[in-house]
């Protein structure tokens, strides 16, 4: 139950999908040793290499180690080194023997030469002579392999943790620079209407040349056109709100890298939208830093279960 608790209480934490973990079991029979590695992939796949004569503990294993890791490629490296009594038996399959011997018997007489079968040599075909645990003591040795990839696990996991935290600090603080950068958007879109309709009078000023008065009518209604038209508020309202969730999302944790990376797309389409309503070279300055701290962050989440 203690392990149970363990494992629900850091399957919350933001974690990396990069790790590696070691696990070993020893008494007087036997020493089982456990790597765990796991690199980045969108989906879980894991593979176990094993003995042989171990494969019937192979799902379980599988399923021990997708309860705690939900994504990426893990490759789980098992070995088991007999320091004790064997816990195989030989397997002598007579009839198969048997079957080989008269077959190449038969052989050599169509082909007219002569034979010389050896015990080494009928022994040394495949199938023949085996080895496999004994049935006995199968549970015993499939809850031994599963003792010591369940440490690996854990060793796994805490990696994982540690580089979570830290691919958390980053991206946290590139969000706070997203949210200060979006800040001081704002303070310039509020005065582009204004910045806008000085523009264009000075511009009608020059072309009339003083000759022909202005009608501040029309001045009005084409900064009322602009500012419509160039009115980046709902934009910069859901960049804000994404940004919101992003520290939500990584503060609760859990297997989030996919959310994350959706939740990033949302974000470069608001900023390019932003840039491209703004049609302000200020802003356009600022929206080029803010992407280029969304592409730091989506590097980073390619990391994040």
């Amino acid at each position: 139950m203690k392990g149970d608790a363990h494992f629900c209480a850091i399957d919350y934490m933001l974690k990396s999908m990069t790790g590696y973990g070691l696990g070993e079991f020893t008494n007087e029979n036997k020493k089982i040793t456990v790597e765990i590695k796991a690199v980045n992939q969108r989906y879980c796949d894991i593979s176990v290499r094993l003995p042989r004569k171990y494969m019937f503990a192979e799902e379980e294993i599988k399923s021990d180690i997708k309860n705690t890791i939900h994504r990426g490629k893990v490759d789980v490296f098992i070995s088991v080194e007999n320091i004790g009594e064997p816990d195989v038996e030989i397997y002598v399959d007579n009839n198969l023997a048997q079957e080989y011997k008269i077959a190449l018997f038969n052989l050599a007489d169509k082909l007219e030469i002569e034979q010389k079968l050896s015990l080494e040599y009928i022994s040394s075909i495949k199938d023949v002579v085996t080895t496999r645990p004994k049935e006995a003591d199968q549970d015993d040795i499939k809850n031994e392999i599963l003792s010591a990839v369940n440490v690996a696990i854990t060793n796994f996991d805490q990696m994982r943790i540690t580089e979570g935290e830290k691919l958390k600090a980053d991206i946290l603080t590139k969000n706070e620079d997203i949210t200060k950068l979006l800040s001081e958007i704002k303070s310039i879109a509020v005065k582009l209407p204004e910045i806008f309709k000085q523009r264009l009078t000075d511009k009608l000023s020059n072309l009339l040349d003083g000759n022909t008065a202005i009608n501040e009518d029309r001045i009005v209604q084409e900064v009322a056109i602009f500012a419509d038209r160039a009115s980046i508020d709902e934009e910069i309202t859901r960049l804000e709100s994404h940004i919101k969730q992003l520290i939500e999302i990584v503060s609760i944790g859990g297997p989030c890298g996919k959310k994350i990376d959706f939740l990033i797309q949302e974000m470069n389409r608001e900023t390019n939208t932003i840039g491209s309503k703004a049609n302000d070279l200020d802003i356009t300055k600022i929206v080029v830093e803010i992407k280029s701290n969304i592409e730091k962050i989506r590097e980073q989440v390619q990391n994040i279960e």
